[in-house]
């Protein structure tokens, strides 16, 4: 089974969103193959569409500190640090198909 297919499998069993890092525990991958995670999603994602007609839904980052939501992101990532208030405090985004 490929790292795609499990992390689609992880994601569509789980019953709440998940962080990257939720997943990469679940894969038992380290924090340099986590990163990996971000551009196999956007993989996921088009299989998802495609084969179960299906939505991989992303909930937005934020800011810790002072709220910020990053609404605006056109790829998965997690964002280095707030626009606004500079903090690197930053929620993760979080993901589950619907």
């Amino acid at each position: 089974m490929s790292i795609r297919e499990k992390i689609l499998e992880i994601l569509m069993l789980t019953k709440d969103p998940l962080s990257v890092d939720d997943i990469a525990r679940e894969l038992d991958l380290g924090p340099r193959e986590s990163r990996e995670i971000y551009n196999h999603l956007e993989h996921v994602a088009r299989t998802v569409r495609a084969k179960y007609g299906k939505t991989l839904m992303m909930q937005p980052p934020y800011c810790r500190k002072c709220g910020y939501t990053f609404n605006n992101l056109k790829k998965p990532k997690r964002p280095s640090k707030c626009p606004k208030c500079g903090s690197e405090w930053i929620e993760p985004p979080r993901f589950i198909i619907k």
